[in-house]
């Protein structure tokens, strides 16, 4: 059976030991009094949450499904997940690292990332209803008019309300200036938004007592394309000054889309018939304000496939160890027994690495990214917070996709670990699977990700943001050159640095002259820089275990694991270089007809 332990030693290592987290917050004044005894009680007390609280909701939540009331609109949630969310509100933990000034508790984002970890693996679907809502109050609190945030900031804070973004139509998903959702003036500041949205998680349920849509929309003079979309609150129940609720507001769940995966979300077609908003952020200038949700949104994505990895990871791994097939083909391991576990067979062992290969390199970019959201809101130094900010604008198409990549091949390892009883419901393994395709695909496909990266990230600005990241690889190589235990580990580093580069320039020049050549050049890319960026961590990773390798059994793993991503995962590099260097010709080389 699936099983789940929050993983706080390798949480710890990652924040205090590889990152160290605290010195760079003592330079910030709004987290300077944030001490490593406070992360390690959280992240203690939201592992016992996630462990004993959220996870036996997992399977129920998958089986049940939501269930939607035509007459009412209303959605009711799996068994347990309305129990699960009265003890996450009770236990403040929707307040963990928002604004003090709206009742949050203040803690750092690293420490938020560390909790949807856990959360993700727990129970992806119910996680979801929360992390909507985190999305939606950063949202309102960067762009929000003062009413709109004094009165529903306090809300999602508190976990009393929760919150949506509503973006996608029938005939739009990426291509957002197709959108037709119209917004009209009634005169006293409000709009009456009329239009059809689908794919819209958390969109409706029974956990929550309001719940706030931020919705994509036209005002009747709009220009067209996204220049012409502006951004509203609309909330399921309109609320008076005081912040208690009025009537039903005009935005209905008209039907659950039926899904692979993600069961326990209420994925939702939603209907806006003359619904009442209010306008967020400038007129026709909603997407700068939708951006903060959707970035927010994409890292939260990887966070999920982080979140999988782990808990497949653990399942599978436990199984390995107690599962008796066949003899070890270099003679019994357990000979007290009829046939050895399967962990001593070298492909188990392939795949058991790969998981965490990944898994750990994942955490350690995932949280990197984290510590410098910190940085970009919160250093005093502006360009301290300029650096960070490049970071962020470079890294999360690779957090989004290259982890959500990741996270579904893990998955899939996992399920093959257990061999036939993988394929079964009752193990867990295969809702895994399941749950895991998806975050390829929403909050911006993976190949949308990837041209993203390269066309606007990396060509965009000359390279400019990714020479800031090879400059740190350069300096990282340059302090410990003299160790010889870490060769092994820094001459490939240093070479698929020399290998992004030249897929960098080469795909530059061929674009002027082409640009399809961006194009099919760019899932390859993305991913040739996800490698540069997994062995620069585990090249860090491995400078900080090397030293207590031989006496401390966490380290050695890590050491192990370290070698192995450097020798069995990075060589794909060498495949990638060279598909990008195949260009465009092949593969448009048939009329659209002939497919």
């Amino acid at each position: 059976m699936a099983q789940y332990t929050a993983p706080l030693r390798d949480m710890q290592f990652v924040m205090h030991e590889l990152l160290d987290v605290t010195s760079t917050y003592k330079d910030m004044p709004a987290h300077a009094e944030t001490s490593r005894d406070t992360i390690d009680q959280v992240l203690e007390e939201a592992g016992k949450f996630c462990a004993e609280v959220l996870f036996p909701t997992n399977q129920v939540g998958d089986r049940e499904g939501c269930k939607l009331d035509p007459a009412t609109h209303e959605v009711k949630t799996p068994t347990g997940f309305k129990e699960a969310y009265a003890k996450f509100v009770e236990g403040g933990w929707p307040a963990l690292s928002c604004d003090p000034q709206y009742g949050g508790q203040g803690l750092p984002h690293v420490v938020q990332t560390a909790f949807q970890d856990m959360m993700n693996s727990a129970n992806q679907a119910w996680a979801m209803y929360p992390g909507l809502s985190h999305g939606a109050y950063n949202a309102l609190h960067r762009h929000g008019t003062e009413a709109q945030k004094s009165l529903v900031l306090p809300k999602l804070v508190s976990g009393e309300w929760t919150g949506t973004m509503c973006l996608t139509e029938p005939h739009c998903g990426t291509d957002l200036g197709l959108l037709r959702s119209k917004a009209e003036p009634v005169g006293d500041g409000t709009y009456r938004i009329t239009g059809g949205k689908i794919f819209i998680s958390s969109g409706e349920h029974d956990l929550a007592a309001n719940i706030v849509h931020l919705v994509l929309a036209r005002l009747p003079d709009a220009p067209a394309g996204t220049r012409g979309i502006s951004l509203f609150l609309v909330p399921k129940f309109l609320y008076n000054a005081d912040g208690s609720l009025g009537a039903r507001n005009a935005i209905t769940c008209g039907a659950i889309e039926h899904k692979m995966g993600i069961h326990g979300n209420s994925t939702c077609q939603m209907n806006l018939d003359g619904a009442i908003g209010t306008l967020v952020g400038e007129p026709n200038k909603g997407l700068n304000a939708m951006f903060v949700m959707m970035n927010g949104a994409r890292l939260g994505v990887g966070m999920q496939s982080l979140g999988l990895m782990e808990v497949a990871y653990q399942s599978s791994a436990a199984y390995a160890r107690d599962r008796l097939q066949m003899r070890s083909l270099s003679g019994p391991k357990a000979p007290d027994k009829p046939a050895d576990p399967i962990i001593v067979h070298p492909d188990v062992r392939r795949m058991l690495f790969t998981q965490r290969a990944y898994l750990e390199g994942s955490r350690a970019f995932a949280y990197w990214i984290s510590l410098q959201a910190d940085i970009a809101h919160y250093a005093e130094d502006e360009d301290e917070r300029k650096e960070a900010e490049d970071m962020l604008a470079l890294l999360t198409p690779i957090i989004k996709a290259f982890i959500t990549d990741a996270g579904f091949e893990c998955t899939n390892l996992g399920l093959q670990v257990f061999g036939g009883h993988g394929f079964i419901s009752e193990w867990g393994m295969e809702q895994f699977v399941r749950d895991a395709r998806i975050n390829m695909i929403y909050e911006g496909t993976n190949g949308i990700q990837s041209l993203d990266l390269l066309g606007r990230k990396v060509l965009g600005d000359g390279g400019a943001k990714l020479k800031k990241f090879g400059q740190m690889i350069e300096q990282f190589a340059g302090e410990h050159a003299a160790n010889p235990a870490m060769k092994e580990f820094l001459e490939p580093l240093e070479d698929i640095g020399g290998k992004v580069t030249d897929a960098s320039m080469f795909v530059g020049m061929a674009g002027m002259k082409n640009p399809d050549e961006v194009g099919a050049a760019s899932v390859d890319y993305l991913r040739l820089v996800g490698h540069m960026v997994y062995a620069y961590f585990w090249s860090r990773m491995a400078q900080v275990a090397l030293p207590k390798a031989e006496s401390d059994p966490f380290y050695k793993a890590k050491v192990a694991t370290a070698r192995f991503y450097f020798q069995r995962l990075l060589p794909e590099a060498e495949m990638l270089a060279k598909r990008i260097k195949a260009g465009s010709k092949g593969l448009l080389s048939l009329e659209a007809e002939a497919f």
